[in-house]
């Protein structure tokens, strides 16, 4: 069974790092790109991030270059996401998908696939 599982949300305070693990089972991750993702609760999905398979030129979105780091350890077919200066705007539930490559985009037409079910991430002083 393809699928992916996300861990290590939680709360922390603004200013606060995490780092959150995309583990994947019943497929070999390396051949994919991995893009993180986050939603609020009646909002529509955004991109946060895409690593490709071979784990150079990672794509950022704005609003976290800078902040947010993304690695993948194929050995373990794991991917990561390491989110520091944390903000409350932050607060979402973050999921971890598939596509064949990373486009820059992260819309239906991007071809993500195999969504994780998140791991909530919140932001509160």
């Amino acid at each position: 069974q393809v699928q992916l599982v996300e861990s290590g949300g939680g709360l922390v305070q603004p200013g606060g790092s995490l780092r959150l693990s995309c583990a994947a089972s019943g497929f070999n991750m390396d051949h994919y790109a991995i893009g993180w993702f986050r939603q609020a609760p009646g909002k529509e999905r955004e991109g946060v991030s895409c690593i490709g398979s071979s784990d150079t030129s990672p794509h950022y979105v704005d609003y976290v270059k800078g902040r947010f780091t993304v690695s993948r350890d194929n050995a373990k077919n794991s991917a990561f996401i390491q989110m520091n200066s944390l903000k409350p705007e932050d607060t979402y539930v973050y999921s971890c998908a598939t596509a064949l490559y990373c486009s820059g985009r992260y819309d239906k037409k991007a071809g993500f696939n195999n969504w994780g079910s998140g791991t909530q991430v919140t932001i509160s002083s």
